[in-house]
């Protein structure tokens, strides 16, 4: 051992020698041969290596474990290198043992001049790359209220995932699903909860891109490649965690991670009473903002700090709530649960604000998709006037302002102005984008509209319903190529997505390839009460002229009426439109006599819902009312219109010309069609292909303005 107080060595003849060293001799020997000189340079190049390692290493696509190889390499080297130092000498003849240099010729004053200036040399560099790697952390400038649509405070990142993305900011961060640890199972909407309100409150510091639930819910709660995982994510870091439920504590574990070299950046536990795990969510992400270094400004720290309620019991309905409210299977079903414990919650806890606003969003998909009742509406006014109350400054609260105005009050322009203000101030709110996207579309403005959620989608990439609503507007350009893309996204995320699937086949169906849409339709089990599947399924089945495979799956649906709700006529309709098709002229007229009765109680209960008065307008045109039929059309267009909304508005017009058509009125079908056929709107929108083949339009064949319409446009 060269440190031994006994210093060996070896003389000429070969003998081994040993003399005793005192602890004075030794260390003045330590000095002399550089040893401490020795020490620092490895430490300060050592350190050098590391950090050129982590750049270079992940950048030639390196596996996590060579890093850590040459970490231990390095570390095992310090030793070595100390031994080599007190062992050899150089001398002007060359590198000697040590103990055969006479102390008069020794020239380690002179080597260690040389080794302090190569030491500062390198300290200069590292200094340097510590600099530059501190500078490029930081976070990007929001942009200011005058900034464009198209710029976003984290543009960059790429949604395409077949497209080369840029290196993911350090300061971006995904949020893993949060392992169930409880032996009840039935808890795990209580990890989930717990996942979903650290991610909420990281989302609200503008210095951190945060990737959105709903794009992190496939993926394990600990995946084995950490490094793809974030790719596909498009972030630096990722957030694993574990929840335990028992009784009336909890356990809750996380770690973050830096998934370039799986380093472990932070990691803590939390042993709470149920009472007190509410404070835990925030204090999570303030040490992730603090290990990211991301500064706080005064209103993030009092938004991280906000305790929600009081109440455990409120709070788990409140988790059970979010739980549903982030299913992508099971839509009415599901809206329906996440409304039930969100009005739990709130009963449980009235200043529970939270609650409230997430209630209004609820209420407003409610409302907006298959209940338009006036006690709906009511509900969603006292939820968002109690949110306004109890927490007016709350991200929350802002967006459940313009949810209302937007679905309730169709104030549209209103509801535009609170979401640009969620928008610039909590620049990671990838609702925010999209309700702005729906916005654009309903004002027409579709360029806009796919910018926006392209926006959106940058910030949730894999949210399934996110892609399937921007599909929509694609769609509704016609730009079926754009469309196909997302909706095969989303497909790969969720295989056996009927909704998903349905709105696929709709873009092949206005193509003229019915036996894709087909084919596409066949390959997925349907959700019941599907409301996309189950429309173009009928349709589809009536372009083919193979109407038997739909009428089964259609009578199947209808021995489910209360899984129906609003949809039950819509759905009695395609039952006898189908009949017909297939010559069962009885059936027909019995299945729609039953959509009559059913609509009629339907329309009692919501009075001006466009869906339901133009449900029944196609209804009274097959029992052969026509006087009817056409004054509920028109009825629909007024209720809709286009003025207001230029999404859903035309599809009441097409409706209006199918029924024109039908009853012989060519001149004013014909003439809706001329400016139907050259507009985008809410799909299924008519095209080419479907005039030529669509038997709703037949009595207008042979009319040459209805066949000049029937022609493909030349690019």
């Amino acid at each position: 051992n060269p440190f031994s107080k006994n210093r060996r060595w070896v003389s000429a003849q070969g003998c081994v020698h040993s003399v005793q060293m005192n602890p004075r001799n030794f260390f003045s020997e330590l000095k002399r041969r550089n040893v401490y000189k020795v020490a620092v340079a490895y430490a300060i190049v050592s350190w050098l290596l590391i950090q050129a390692a982590s750049i270079f290493f992940p950048a030639f696509d390196a596996p996590p474990w060579v890093m850590k190889i040459f970490i231990i390499v390095i570390i095992f080297g310090f030793p070595v290198a100390l031994i080599l130092a007190w062992a050899f000498e150089l001398t002007l003849e060359g590198i000697k043992r040590a103990d055969e240099v006479d102390p008069n010729e020794s020239i380690t004053p002179r080597t260690g001049r040389k080794l302090i200036g190569i030491t500062i040399v390198v300290a200069v560099i590292a200094a340097g790359l510590f600099a530059f790697q501190f500078l490029r952390g930081k976070p990007a400038a929001t942009p200011g209220p005058g900034a464009t649509v198209a710029t976003t405070a984290h543009s960059g990142i790429t949604p395409e995932p077949n497209d080369s993305q840029p290196t993911a900011s350090l300061k971006s961060i995904a949020v893993l699903p949060f392992e169930n640890l409880s032996s009840d199972k039935e808890n795990a909407y209580f990890a989930d909860g717990i996942q979903d309100e650290v991610l909420t409150r990281l989302s609200k510091i503008a210095a951190l891109k945060v990737i959105s639930r709903t794009s992190t819910q496939k993926y394990k709660s600990a995946p084995d490649n950490l490094r793809e995982v974030g790719k596909q994510l498009g972030v630096a870091n990722l957030l694993e965690g574990s929840v335990q439920k028992i009784g009336n504590a909890v356990h809750v574990n996380v770690q973050l991670i830096r998934v370039s070299n799986d380093e472990h950046l932070w990691a803590e536990s939390y042993n709470r009473k149920l009472d007190d795990v509410f404070a835990v969510e925030g204090e999570v992400a303030t040490a992730i903002a603090e290990q990211l270094n991301a500064k706080l400004t005064g209103s993030e720290k009092e938004s991280l700090a906000i305790k929600p309620t009081s109440n455990p019991l409120a709070y788990d309905a409140y988790l059970r709530g979010l739980a549903f409210q982030g299913r992508i299977d099971g839509f009415q079903t599901n809206i329906t649960k996440s409304i039930e414990a969100f009005e739990e919650a709130t009963r449980l806890d009235p200043q529970f604000a939270l609650a409230w606003a997430q209630l209004v969003r609820q209420d407003g998909l409610a409302y907006w998709n298959f209940e338009q009742t006036p006690q709906r509406r009511e509900a969603a006014r006292r939820a968002v006037e109690n949110a306004v109350r109890l927490a007016p400054h709350l991200a929350e609260t802002q967006l459940a302002e313009g949810v209302y105005q937007s679905y309730f009050e169709q104030n549209y322009e209103a509801a535009k102005t609170r979401f640009e203000a969620v928008r610039q101030r909590f620049p990671n709110n990838a609702f925010a984008a999209e309700c702005l996207g729906a916005l654009a579309r309903k004002h027409g403005q579709w360029e806009q509209s796919h910018q926006y959620y392209k926006q959106a989608i940058e910030l949730d990439p894999q949210n399934v319903f996110l892609l399937g609503d921007a599909s929509l507007t694609d769609v509704g350009r016609r730009d079926v190529v754009s469309a196909r893309k997302l909706l095969e996204r989303a497909r790969n995320l969720s295989p056996q997505n009927s909704t998903v699937t349905a709105i696929l086949a709709t873009t092949y169906q206005m193509t003229g390839d019915f036996e894709q849409a087909q084919t596409l339709l066949d390959g997925v089990t349907p959700a019941d009460a599907d409301d996309w599947y189950f429309q173009i399924v009928p349709s589809n089945a009536i372009f083919l002229r193979k109407y038997e495979p739909a009428i089964a799956m259609l009578k199947a649906q209808l021995t489910k009426p209360e899984a129906l709700r609003a949809s039950l006529g819509s759905f009695q309709d395609n039952l006898a439109d189908l009949e017909r098709h297939a010559g069962d002229a009885d059936a027909a007229t019995q299945t729609y006599q039953q959509a009559r009765a059913t609509l009629e109680a339907g329309l009692r209960e919501q009075p001006n819902s466009a869906n339901l008065i133009g449900s029944m307008a196609w209804t009274e045109t097959w029992l052969g009312n026509k006087t009817r039929a056409l004054e509920l059309a028109r009825n629909a267009i007024a209720v809709d219109p286009t003025s207001k909304n230029t999404y859903t508005g035309p599809s009441r017009e097409e409706l209006l010309a199918r029924i024109e058509a039908h009853f012989g009125d060519k001149d004013d079908a014909i003439t809706a069609l001329q400016h139907l056929v050259n507009i985008p709107y809410g799909p299924p929108v008519v095209t080419p292909a479907l005039l030529r083949l669509d038997p709703d339009w037949d009595n207008l064949r042979g009319d040459p303005r209805f066949e000049k319409l029937c022609q493909e446009k030349q690019p």
